[in-house]
């Protein structure tokens, strides 16, 4: 039953992202420039990963990239949820056609797409030191910071300012983009977490992972509700900075964590945006944020 289910919210997912090109496709016909995005799996190198030499990721580069050589594009990375991979925004949601859509009907200008890949050996975005708690040697965090970014500055041509980056994510990645955005404010013009994975929840799923326990414990150590509860006056004026934006479904299991994490900014007088609706943690909810996250994205670039 539970596969059976699965697989009807996949082929839901699919038929609505289907439904919604077709139509905007339709839409862009009428006397507009179609443009003719792509999404490509690559691989880079990798130093700081342990064990690792390449790692995979995620690329969407608009229609106009090849043809325009001497422009310059924003980029939002965009974090996958535990258990996906960095494919899943495009093999799900059709995020290549969904991007063209939007960009055909003047909607959104072209930008590019990070999908960095959170799965692979160790489902975990934040560094764990060997040891602590049965964690192996995992430096996540720094890969992203110092090796990811820094590549994908070097290899196309991505402006490099805060306010032409942007990163969002689904659980796991929600809770990641949102860490980031707390940890590193100055990079971040906006940061979109959709039902993010906050902090150590007793799920079922679990229960027999054997490596729950370390990833429970790492994911607490990086807690971003306490961080942002503890926050001095310099990184309150930093997160300031940030375009915050929360959306989770009402029926959603990080409902709460995610309430608390909008009353944190609250306490701290950081404005954010919150959006809640009839949902659950699955791909419908983020297929339904998607437009959203890129039309916020677009309109904090600069």
């Amino acid at each position: 039953m539970k596969k059976v289910i699965v697989l009807f919210v996949v082929c839901l997912v699919s038929a609505i992202a289907g439904a919604y090109v077709v139509q905007t496709k339709k839409n862009a016909g009428m006397g507009k420039q179609q443009h003719s995005g792509r999404f490509m799996s690559l691989k880079m190198p990798c130093k700081l990963l342990s064990g690792i030499r390449e790692r995979d990721y995620g690329i969407y580069l608009p229609g106009s990239y090849e043809a325009e050589t001497a422009r310059t594009y924003p980029v939002l990375y965009l974090m996958h949820g535990g258990g996906l991979a960095h494919t899943d925004y495009e093999y799900n949601h059709h995020i290549s056609l969904f991007v063209d859509s939007l960009v055909d009907n003047g909607i959104i200008k072209d930008m590019i797409i990070v999908c960095p890949e959170g799965n692979q050996q160790n489902m975990m975005y934040f560094n764990a030191k060997e040891g602590e708690e049965g964690a192996p040697d995992w430096k996540y965090e720094d890969y992203f910071f110092q090796e990811l970014i820094p590549f994908i500055e070097k290899t196309y041509r991505v402006r490099t300012d805060k306010s032409s980056r942007a990163i969002a994510g689904f659980s796991m990645g929600g809770g990641a983009a949102m860490v980031y955005g707390v940890h590193h404010p100055e990079m971040f013009s906006m940061v979109y977490d959709i039902s993010g994975y906050l902090r150590s929840q007793p799920l079922e799923f679990l229960k027999n992972d054997p490596s729950a326990h370390w990833r429970q414990w790492v994911i607490d150590q990086n807690n971003p509700i306490k961080r942002i509860e503890s926050g001095g006056a310099e990184e309150v004026e930093a997160w300031k900075t940030v375009d915050w934006k929360v959306a989770v479904g009402d029926h959603d299991f990080t409902l709460e964590a995610n309430m608390d994490l909008v009353k944190a900014f609250r306490k701290q007088g950081v404005p954010y945006s919150m959006h809640v609706d009839t949902g659950v943690h699955d791909g419908v909810w983020v297929h339904s944020c998607l437009e959203d996250m890129l039309k916020r994205a677009d309109r904090n670039f600069k």
